[in-house]
């Protein structure tokens, strides 16, 4: 894979300082290990998807379910010749305490576990390789510049905190699939937060703190993108803290289904789901707290078209009225889920969103 990211200067070549470890139970934490997918994708002979309404069909589990440690939502899903999600299980683990180890680790072919300790400071979107879990130990950072897929797949993002981004934090691009962003903190990034867009598919952002974000997250960049997104852009996002964060909780075009269920919404001064240029977004069992505008559909947004937006099973407390429209497929038409009681969100959200809360 050539990379796509600003040069970042000169570095001696072969400067792997591999720290390997050889304790199998820490592997085993850092990596999530391979498993059956939690579904598959429907083919062209398979029945006609279920479409979303407003009845609920998927049990809600007791209010004591813990975070997984491995993948759900379309992020597990066999399809694209990938078995769900495993990161860089089977590889050597290294530890990367500084950039230019971190910059040398992202850009190695084949399976890797890398586990970020301290700070590292990067500029601009920096390319990752197939085939990659990092993950953070202790209070990691990444700051300054952001991770960019570019036709990559099969990578776990966990337990980081990403700072101050001079572009995006995170961005899913470039028909990458397989992809998992899990128990980070998102703060100050000059765009967007975690952006899917270009192609991209089966992803799941879970259990991340937005903290006071501006542009939280977009999936599909543009109104003219439809030749290449329609039928791609399968998100799942759960369990997330969107804590006074602006906008874009996602803002979608073209997906269909992005799937919005048990995070938390507080505080979104403009708006919290956007569903756009025909989008299909099911927002379900999530918790509105001081959000004028939970859900925009049938209205467009900005200088976007129309979309569909189902709502089943929310609590909205000094919140608006979302606006739904139209039907979207059903999640579960790719993988079995169930949900949190709307009311135990905030609870649950606060306790387990974010770093060091895996």
């Amino acid at each position: 894979m050539s990379r796509t990211t600003t040069a970042r200067g000169t570095r001696a070549p072969h400067r792997h300082r591999w720290r390997l470890l050889v304790a199998a139970g820490l592997a085993a934490a850092t990596a999530v290990p391979a498993g059956p997918a939690a579904g598959t994708p429907r083919s062209a002979a398979d029945p006609a998807p279920a479409r979303a309404s407003g009845a609920g069909p998927v049990a809600v589990r007791p209010p004591t379910a813990l975070a997984a440690n491995q993948p759900d939502g379309f992020a597990s899903v066999n399809a694209l010749g990938q078995n769900g999600t495993t990161g860089g299980v089977g590889g050597p683990v290294v530890t990367a305490t500084n950039a230019d180890d971190f910059l040398e680790y992202i850009d190695t072919v084949g399976p890797l576990v890398i586990q970020v300790s301290g700070v590292i400071r990067i500029s601009s979107k920096q390319g990752v390789r197939p085939n990659k879990t990092i993950i953070g130990v202790g209070n990691a950072e990444i700051t300054g510049g952001g991770l960019d897929f570019y036709r990559s797949y099969n990578v776990i993002v966990r337990n980081i905190n990403f700072t101050d981004a001079e572009d995006d934090a995170v961005n899913v691009g470039q028909n990458s699939h397989h992809l998992w962003i899990d128990h980070n903190r998102f703060s100050g990034a000059v765009d967007g937060s975690v952006d899917i867009v270009r192609g991209a598919d089966y992803v799941t952002v879970s259990w991340n703190h937005f903290d006071r974000s501006d542009k939280s997250m977009v999936i599909s960049h543009s109104d003219g993108a439809g030749s290449t997104d329609t039928g791609h852009l399968k998100v799942s996002i759960h369990h997330n803290f969107f804590d006074h964060s602006r906008q874009r909780h996602p803002r979608v075009r073209f997906a269909d289904p992005v799937h919005v269920y048990n995070n938390y919404f507080l505080g979104n001064e403009l708006y919290a789901v956007a569903s756009t240029e025909n989008a299909g977004v099911l927002v379900e069992s999530n918790y509105f707290q001081d959000v004028p505008y939970p859900v925009y559909s049938a209205s467009g947004y900005a200088d976007s078209g129309p979309g569909r937006a189902v709502q089943r099973g929310n609590i909205f407390v000094n919140s608006g009225t979302p606006e739904t429209a139209g039907t979207v497929v059903e999640p579960r038409t790719y993988y079995a889920y169930q949900l949190d009681p709307a009311a135990n969100v905030p609870s649950l959200v606060r306790a387990g969103a974010g770093v060091g809360r895996m």
